[in-house]
């Protein structure tokens, strides 16, 4: 599977299984296993669209794309920024 599969594959399993289209993919690496990506998906729509939640999910695929396991790892607000430590 390469790498634009393996992207399709997580955004499509997530969605299954979270009830939301995820809106990013925010890093992709093939693993031992198969593949893992960051996946940010919209939890809580809000107005203005800056103060969105938002929450980036680590998806496990295996060899075959099939979703193995998901953590969300993070939430934060749209507007948010990372700051270099």
């Amino acid at each position: 599977m390469d790498a634009g599969a393996a992207m399709a594959a997580a955004i499509e399993q997530l969605a299954k299984l979270l009830g939301r289209v995820p809106e990013s993919v925010s890093s992709l690496k093939p693993v031992d296993t198969g593949w893992e990506a960051q996946v940010e998906v919209v939890e809580l729509e809000r107005i203005p669209d800056t103060t969105s939640v938002l929450a980036s999910y680590r998806v496990s695929l295996d060899g075959k794309g099939t979703l193995i396991s998901f953590e969300r790892t993070r939430r934060y607000s749209r507007g948010m920024i990372d700051r270099p430590f």
